[in-house]
């Protein structure tokens, strides 16, 4: 008698669904949040659009954005809501890969690293 997979498709379906609902989800949450922390301290400044200033640079890596999120600066919450948005899908690929090795399934693992190298080599800009 066959062995029957550790998961099914079906399971592996809700699995993956639920995975992007809730982080999405809670990357609206912690955007809205830190959009309303802005408001509050920068939404009566009137913005300056002769000048163009980039972002600060606290907000152009990882550790930066987690001090700042951590501290409860408004852009830093706003820029870790935005890094956890693009988390999600990649985190749903990297999911797949487990999922493709419970069922045995090697074409899809080794397509699904496949993709999941190509996200990471793009996220980092290109190159490691």
């Amino acid at each position: 008698m066959p062995k029957k997979p550790a998961l099914t498709d079906k399971q592996i379906e809700v699995v993956i669904g639920n995975l992007l609902r809730a982080g999405v989800l809670a990357a609206a949450v912690i955007v809205l949040a830190g959009g309303v922390f802005y408001l509050a301290h920068y939404g009566a400044q009137r913005p300056n659009y002769k000048v163009f200033s980039g972002e600060p640079a606290d907000l152009r890596d990882i550790s930066g954005i987690a001090r700042d999120a951590l501290a409860m600066h408004s852009r830093g919450v706003i820029q870790l809501g935005l890094i956890l948005l693009i988390a999600t899908p990649v985190s749903r690929v990297a999911f797949s890969i487990a999922a493709f090795a419970a069922q045995r399934d090697r074409l899809y693992v080794a397509l699904t690293i496949i993709v999941l190298s190509i996200l990471v080599f793009s996220l980092a800009g290109g190159h490691f």
